[in-house]
C-alpha cells in the first residue's frame, strides 16, 4: 500500500487524534481499544488520495469531508473503529457496503485477503477503482450496484461492512456472512443511528452489540 509520500508526518498526528478520540470515548465502546495492527493501517493509507483534490488539505482532519454526488468520507476515527470491531485476519474475505472513493476499502485490504466493495453511483464506483490502483490496494474488486444485495458470487464474507445506514439490516447480507463471521454497520432512521456489531455463531444465530451513535448516508435499496 502506497504511502511513502511527504504527508507522513500529518498521518501520524491524525493517528494520534484517533487514538485520543478513543481513549475518550471508550466508556461508551465497552472498553473496546484500537490495536496497533488498525492503527497502523490507519496511519499507512494514504487517505489524501481518497478525497477530492479541493479539500485534499483537510484529507488527515479527524472529521468527514465532501466527497461529492452528495456523499461524504467518514471520520477517521469511526473508520478505525469500524475495522477493529471486524477483527480483520490476514485470509479473510471482507464485503464493504457504500465504496465511497475507496478509502475505507483501501484500510480493509491492508489488513484482510481479499475485499470487494459495492457503490451505487457509478461516478463514486469508478473513481474510486482508479484511486485504489493507485494506491496499490491490488487485493480489491469495486462494482457499481445496490450493496444492500451483497455480492452473492463471492460470498460467504468472513466480515462485511456498511458505510450506509439501512433502517433494518438487508436480510441478503445477513446471509452472505459465514459462520462466526462479523458484520459492523450504522443501524436506524438517519437521526437516531447507532453503529453496531452483529456476530453470527456457527449455528446461524446472531447476536447484536450496540456501540455508539453515529450520522451515516442513508442505505439506498432497489427493488
Amino acid at each position: 500500500m502506497a504511502g511513502d509520500d511527504d504527508r507522513s508526518t500529518e498521518r501520524a498526528e491524525m493517528v494520534e487524534q484517533i487514538m485520543l478520540h478513543g481513549q475518550v470515548a471508550a466508556g461508551e465502546r465497552g472498553g473496546i481499544t484500537l490495536s496497533p495492527r488498525v492503527l497502523q493501517a490507519m496511519g499507512t493509507v494514504p487517505r489524501h488520495e481518497f478525497v477530492p483534490e479541493e479539500v485534499s488539505e483537510f484529507a488527515y482532519a479527524d472529521s468527514p469531508l465532501p466527497i461529492g454526488q452528495g456523499k461524504t468520507i467518514s471520520q477517521p476515527f469511526i473508520v478505525a473503529l469500524m475495522v477493529e470491531l471486524l477483527d480483520i485476519q490476514p485470509e479473510d474475505r471482507v464485503l464493504e457496503v457504500g465504496t465511497g472513493l475507496g478509502y475505507h476499502a483501501a484500510v480493509l485490504a491492508s489488513l484482510a485477503g481479499e475485499v470487494y466493495t459495492v457503490e451505487l453511483i457509478p461516478e463514486l464506483a469508478e473513481s474510486a477503482a482508479g484511486r485504489l490502483v493507485r494506491a496499490g490496494a491490488a487485493n480489491v474488486t469495486v462494482r457499481a450496484g445496490d450493496g444492500g444485495r451483497g455480492w452473492k458470487e463471492h460470498a460467504p464474507f468472513d466480515k462485511i461492512s456498511a458505510a450506509a445506514a439501512p433502517e433494518h439490516v438487508p436480510p441478503a447480507l445477513l446471509e452472505q456472512l459465514r459462520p462466526g463471521g462479523r458484520l459492523v454497520l450504522p443501524l436506524g432512521p438517519f437521526d437516531e443511528q447507532t453503529l453496531v456489531l452483529m456476530t453470527r455463531d456457527e449455528d446461524g444465530d446472531t447476536t447484536t452489540t450496540r456501540i455508539l451513535p453515529v450520522r451515516f448516508s442513508t442505505l439506498t435499496l432497489t427493488h
